[in-house]
């Protein structure tokens, strides 16, 4: 791996930024920010490095051996960035999806379009085994869209719980940690945990994931190894079957009471531009959110190009 400069640790911030960016969003993976942006497998392979040998590296040769062993320059930046992000954004993203959410849900949509694309040249061969993963993919996330978020308790083994396995989902390109913690009834606690600076529960919170992410890494990096393809088509189903989370029109089928005491949409169903007008009574935006989604949907290709670009320019070098 060549050497890094403050310019390619700026990016690895952002980078960082948008995944947490992302994981706010029910619906959307910060790990589909990590795998559209060349960060994914280093990422992986980086947290998974916190294993045994690291331990006897830091207790033999010290902190320095240790460090370089886990890649510890990337991993301070990339989750330096994606805490920014969360800390800075969380008041932000709460606002903007009670104000315009359908342009924000419109926004995403168009981008997991674009990123499910981008993922699914990866590609290299499909076959049955490969077109039957994919179906697998988006039949499990498309559930996990349409499940009914749970009541639970708000002691801490449940908090640590949620974490472990909200993170998994977090850096699993096309399933939502977020939406993950809805499912289990602790988005908003943990978000509004984020929003108070409530650090027991953020503490808490935090060793769930680094027991999660340290398994789970492991787990999705043997799968990489031994079924590439499978997985990349797995991945994308998985981006597919999120679709119907971040349809901008949505009908309330019935409502729950949050931690507030206020009246919040619990399930939901996707309908047409024109059903949601006729259901509702409110107008459905539809040339704002297909701008947005198109603005979505532009970004992830820029970025593809961009990419490219400075891959063919790096070969040259």
């Amino acid at each position: 791996m060549s050497k890094r400069n403050f310019t390619d640790y700026s990016l690895l911030a952002a980078r960082g930024m948008g995944m947490g960016a992302a994981d706010l969003i029910p619906g959307v993976s910060g790990g589909t920010i990590a795998f559209i942006t060349g960060i994914y497998e280093e990422l992986i392979n980086s947290i998974k490095s916190v294993n045994g040998k690291f331990f006897r590296l830091l207790f033999k040769e010290g902190i320095s051996a240790a460090w370089k062993h886990i890649n510890g320059d990337f991993l301070l930046t990339v989750f330096s960035g994606i805490m920014l992000s969360i800390f800075s954004l969380a008041r932000l993203i709460s606002w903007l999806l009670d104000v315009y959410p359908k342009m924000v849900w419109a926004f995403f949509f168009g981008l997991i379009i674009a990123s499910a694309l981008h993922v699914g040249k990866k590609i290299t061969r499909w076959d049955a085994v490969n077109v039957v993963t994919l179906l697998a993919g988006v039949a499990i996330a498309a559930w996990i869209t349409i499940a009914t978020p749970a009541t639970s308790p708000e002691v801490w083994w449940f908090i640590l719980l949620s974490g472990s396995i909200a993170i998994t989902a977090m850096i699993l390109p096309g399933i939502s940690g977020s939406f993950i913690l809805l499912l289990l009834g602790k988005y908003e606690f943990i978000l509004n945990a984020v929003k108070d600076f409530k650090m027991d529960v953020i503490m808490i919170f935090a060793a769930g994931c680094i027991v999660g992410l340290i398994t789970f890494s492991n787990i999705i990096s043997w799968f990489f190894r031994k079924f590439p393809n499978a997985t990349m088509a797995l991945l994308t189903g998985f981006m597919v079957g999120s679709l119907n989370k971040l349809w901008p029109w949505k009908e309330v089928l019935s409502y729950g009471i949050n931690s507030a005491g206020e009246k919040v949409p619990l399930i939901e169903r996707s309908v047409s531009p024109g059903s949601y007008t006729e259901i509702t009574g409110e107008p459905n935006h539809l040339f704002s959110v297909i701008i947005f989604a198109l603005l979505g949907f532009l970004l992830i290709f820029l970025f593809d190009v961009f990419t490219a670009h400075q891959l063919k320019n790096k070969k040259n070098v």
